[in-house]
């Protein structure tokens, strides 16, 4: 669910808004009332957190391929409505236990707000997770994770429409080096499944609108991933419930008892914690070092899938995916202008 400055999200820096749950970085948290106090904590807290983001967000990852494709459960509309299920009912036990869903104090919630900006951007939101889980029933996590480095550029060329930032020689470098190392990425990979791309490009594109939206829509709302979560997991999981009978109907219910409460509660439970983390990591270190931390992720990542899941990567592949990366950075250390 919503993360931000970064992303899996890794993309919502872009805009400074925030992204989801399985892909990455969240949004800025406003300033601490005692700086000097908070600044020591977030240093030494930045060593501690940063790791624990990199395994959760891997982990959730890892753990949604391993039931697709080694458990054979192959219903992504049934996970991802558990999910947000489990998130709903997880943040409102927060609320009622903890201060880290103070933040929802802050934020006015009006029938209008709802029905013009949560609705509409949770609704892009259920589409963007659906189709990004759907994905690993075709791809490769190496891949995915290689194609998800082009929601930066689909972010811009959207914003661009929208006039929220002006195109200039530098942005054009940028979009061109992320979009021709996605390319070579592509160009390299063994088992290209074009379903599969196509419903990962979609993903991105749901998601890429999404995060422009919620620029467009809430801007000055500074949420952070939890309170995010808060107000769009109990509508995604509606707006999923919804359409759960059209797409894959009682199917899952009759593959429960194979694969077993404990899994779907472990799985449920790690997706949540990383939101939880994400709290903590927002304040633990610059913009800069977050970003940086999300490429380690992905490269871990990509790592590891070929390490547990056999997959196999290119070194087409890998030049490709080094140039969309250096896009990406170029771009935080540029400041998006």
């Amino acid at each position: 669910m919503e993360k931000g400055r970064l992303d899996d999200n890794e993309n919502a820096h872009f805009l400074n808004v925030v992204p989801k749950p399985e892909d990455d970085l969240p949004s800025p948290l406003p300033s601490p009332v005692s700086a000097p106090t908070a600044k020591s904590k977030a240093k030494i807290s930045t060593a501690a957190i940063i790791p624990v983001w990199i395994v959760l967000s891997s982990a959730v990852i890892i753990y949604n391929n391993y039931l697709y494709n080694t458990l054979q459960f192959k219903y992504p509309v049934f996970l991802v409505t558990w999910h947000l299920s489990f998130a709903a009912i997880g943040t409102r036990v927060l609320q009622r236990t903890t201060h880290l869903i103070d933040g929802a104090k802050d934020v006015r919630m009006t029938k209008d707000m709802f029905l013009r900006s949560i609705l509409p951007i949770g609704l892009l939101f259920s589409a963007s997770l659906i189709l990004s889980n759907t994905a690993y029933l075709y791809l490769s996590v190496a891949y995915i994770q290689m194609l998800k480095a082009f929601t930066p550029v689909a972010i811009l060329l959207i914003s661009f429409v929208f006039r929220i930032q002006e195109p200039n020689r530098k942005l054009a470098v940028i979009v061109f080096m992320i979009s021709s190392g996605v390319a070579l990425a592509s160009q390299g990979e063994l088992h290209f499944n074009l379903i599969g791309f196509l419903t990962q490009a979609a993903a991105v594109a749901f998601e890429a609108s999404r995060l422009v939206m919620i620029q467009i829509l809430l801007h000055g709302l500074k949420m952070d991933p939890l309170v995010s979560l808060h107000y769009y997991a109990p509508v995604c999981a509606l707006i999923n419930l919804a359409f759960l009978p059209f797409t894959e109907g009682l199917a899952p219910f009759y593959e429960l008892a194979r694969v077993g409460p404990l899994i779907l509660i472990s799985n449920a439970s790690v997706a949540f914690l990383l939101n939880v983390a994400a709290v903590f990591l927002v304040g633990a270190g610059s913009g800069l070092v977050l970003t940086l931390a999300g490429v380690f992720k992905d490269i871990l990542l990509i790592t590891g899938s070929v390490l547990i899941f056999g997959n196999q990567i290119t070194p087409l592949q890998i030049v490709g995916y080094s140039i969309a990366l250096g896009g990406l950075i170029l771009f935080k250390t540029s400041g998006g202008k």
